[in-house]
């Protein structure tokens, strides 16, 4: 893995952090608290999946500040809840200034919903199914390396989990938003070396793999 001191920035206390938060507070806590953090809760992952879909064309920082606004519209993302929306939710949902209005995506939302029961019905869990596309190679590299900035944009672990969804019928979960996808919920660990939180972010990926691979 490849990194280099013109993609990090000072953090508290002697520590170095990833470059993209910026200087945005929350935009921070969400790098040095959740991303890259292994995820194993099927809620959790399903809000991610759909997360991600809205946030296509758009910068995951908008999604984060709206974050809590589309948990509240969507239920907390309770798969069984959202499966059983109506045209009259998709109606309140397109009135509802907190979220992101794109019916596309809403509707994909609801549609996933079904999916995902679906999947847990064949497969026992989100969690063992998504987790099954995640490389085993150091750090979740299994493309040709790291861009120096630490963000690439897909892999073939990334493009394998999105033909597979795509089969299944799920909607807006192309290879490069699976690959934001997993990094996010900690399948592939682009946290640079030099970050203070890849070393915990590394081992909770190593440990989680271990969990749904038995």
């Amino acid at each position: 893995m490849t990194s280099s001191s013109e993609w990090l920035r000072p953090a508290s206390a002697g520590k170095l952090r990833c470059w993209w938060p910026g200087d945005d507070v929350p935009y921070q806590e969400y790098h040095d608290t959740e991303w890259g953090r292994a995820v194993v809760d099927d809620e959790r992952l399903f809000e991610k999946v759909c997360l991600e879909g809205f946030q296509s064309g758009l910068s995951w920082l908008t999604i984060l500040r709206k974050r809590e606004n589309f948990r509240q519209a969507f239920a907390g993302f309770d798969i069984d809840v959202v499966a059983r929306f109506t045209e009259k939710d998709i109606t309140r949902l397109m009135n509802d200034a907190g979220i992101v209005r794109h019916r596309g995506k809403i509707e994909a939302t609801i549609n996933n919903a079904a999916r995902a029961l679906e999947l847990v019905e064949q497969t026992g869990s989100l969690a063992q199914h998504f987790w099954s596309f995640a490389p085993t190679a150091p750090y979740g590299r299994d493309g040709e390396g790291q861009h120096p900035s630490g963000l690439s944009t897909t892999s073939p672990s990334a493009i394998a989990l999105s033909k597979d969804l795509k089969k299944r019928g799920w909607k807006f979960v192309g290879p490069t938003t699976m690959y934001s996808f997993m990094q996010s919920m900690g399948m592939i660990n682009d946290h640079l070396q030099e970050c203070f939180v890849h070393e915990a972010c590394e081992k909770a990926r190593v440990a989680a793999l271990k969990k749904q691979k038995r």
